[in-house]
């Protein structure tokens, strides 16, 4: 059986980074990687442990079909290597930082992955960004209105398949949260071939 592409998004502060790296020990138990993403921005930039490339450089990988997938999002341009489809194709499900923005893209080539968005309450947010002090006041304020879009909008994420992920709370409750999702999609897949197989 093929492996699974976990494709996880969320709006900047809501804790990729954190969760990923907190539950890595825990998806390598269940077989599942997490794979680098390629950015067009300094490797010394704050953040997630990226390949920083130029922009130059990234349309040389882009060009030459080094990308499974790929997209632009806040000045920046964003790759996820052809690692991923050696890995699925392997049976390995593969975890992925994704952009929203990206999803329906993704989907497309991936019609079966397991689409994922963390969702945090306005006021947490605003705390996570105040302390990472990464955006200007007004930067903040822009991201904090565009949570609050996002959060009006959860119902017709819903209904688009999207599974919603919060937060909010102490790490260790978002891991437990994630990994439960992933084992109850993960066991319903095979059960779905499996009952494929036994019809065929």
């Amino acid at each position: 059986m093929a492996g699974k592409l976990i494709y996880l998004t969320g709006p900047s502060g809501s804790g990729k980074d954190s969760l990923i790296e907190a539950a890595r020990p825990h998806l390598a138990v269940r077989g599942c990687e997490v794979i680098q993403r390629v950015i067009t921005r300094s490797a010394e930039a704050v953040g997630e442990e990226a390949i920083g490339v130029s922009l130059e450089q990234f349309q040389a990988l882009k060009a030459r079909g080094a990308f499974a997938l790929d997209w632009q999002a806040n000045g920046l341009a964003y790759g996820i290597g052809v690692q991923l489809d050696a890995w699925l194709k392997q049976g390995r499900h593969v975890l992925v930082n994704g952009s929203r923005g990206h999803l329906r893209e993704a989907r497309e080539r991936y019609p079966d992955l397991l689409a994922i968005v963390l969702r945090v309450d306005t006021d947490v947010l605003q705390q996570r960004l105040l302390i990472r002090g990464r955006e200007t006041s007004e930067q903040i304020n822009d991201r904090l209105a565009r949570n609050q879009l996002f959060l009006d909008s959860e119902q017709a994420l819903v209904a688009d398949r999207v599974h919603l992920l919060d937060n909010s709370a102490e790490l260790a409750l978002g891991v437990k949260s994630l990994l439960a999702l992933i084992d109850t999609e993960i066991t319903s897949s095979a059960q779905r071939v499996n009952a494929v197989a036994d019809q065929t």
